[in-house]
């Protein structure tokens, strides 16, 4: 009998150890590991401002805790140009909170984060923009992220959030390939279209449609009316007509 209870011991102590040197196993399956696997993929960009009087400032925070809690982002671009980073990128950091972009919740999950020392009332410096834009190009081909996945907090938070501010140069990431921007020459706006489900279809999430819309004209207007102003249709026509002749692409949250 003690030489059962024994093996007994022995085997539940392999089972454990086991269990120790892999990844957590569930105690209601057989663990049959495969190799085919990977970290959590990045699939999109979003673009913070600190709110805040300085980098060192912010990097304390994101270092440890703000008044509603821990906060952090994978990368701090100082106004200088100076990159900061916190996370590694298959990590998943705690900068978008509450959010959905195209109709995907948890946006942390799927995102890579980067903070811009600004305080949202004012215009970010040349030397952080193009600091900015060095990151962006690394990010999106070394990670494999759409460039036209790079969006505003506001954008996936529009109840919550305003950042980046109206003084963020969209067009300027636009031109250097980076998120989308309506284009000079557009086609007619045809009859019947329904501008509410472009908003849509570009991402925005529609359960507050007067906070979607004035996130919509944070970012392509640079100001934030909650109604629909002229020519707003025509934006978003062309924003949904790019969308639809992009190549195709892995869903965001595909392999």
């Amino acid at each position: 009998m003690k030489v059962l209870h024994l093996l007994a011991a022995l085997l539940c102590l392999l089972v454990v150890s086991a269990c120790a040197t892999a990844p957590p196993c569930n105690p209601l399956a057989d663990w049959h590991p495969s190799p085919n696997h990977e970290p959590r993929r990045a699939r999109m960009i979003v673009i913070h401002h600190t709110a805040m009087r300085s980098a060192e400032g912010a990097l304390l925070v994101l270092q440890t805790r703000n008044s509603g809690g821990r906060v952090s982002a994978h990368y701090l671009i100082g106004e200088d140009g100076r990159r900061y980073q916190l996370v590694a990128e298959q990590e998943r950091a705690w900068h978008a909170g509450p959010s959905r972009w195209s109709g995907i919740d948890d946006i942390n999950s799927i995102s890579i984060g980067i903070e811009l020392d600004n305080d949202g009332s004012e215009p970010f410096s040349d030397a952080q923009i193009e600091s900015l834009l060095v990151l962006l190009a690394d990010l999106t081909e070394r990670l494999g992220i759409q460039p036209h996945l790079v969006v505003g907090h506001g954008d996936v938070a529009p109840t919550k959030k305003d950042d980046p501010s109206v003084h963020f140069p969209w067009q300027r990431l636009a031109q250097a390939g980076y998120g989308l921007w309506p284009r000079e020459v557009r086609a007619p706006v045809p009859a019947g279209f329904d501008a509410w489900a472009a908003l849509r279809v570009v991402g925005y999430d529609l359960r507050d449609p007067e906070a979607a819309l004035a996130a919509f004209h944070r970012h392509f207007r640079g100001r934030e009316e909650r109604e629909w102003l002229e020519g707003d249709a025509a934006i978003l026509h062309d924003l949904q007509m790019q969308l639809m002749e992009l190549p195709a692409q892995p869903a965001i949250l595909g392999r």
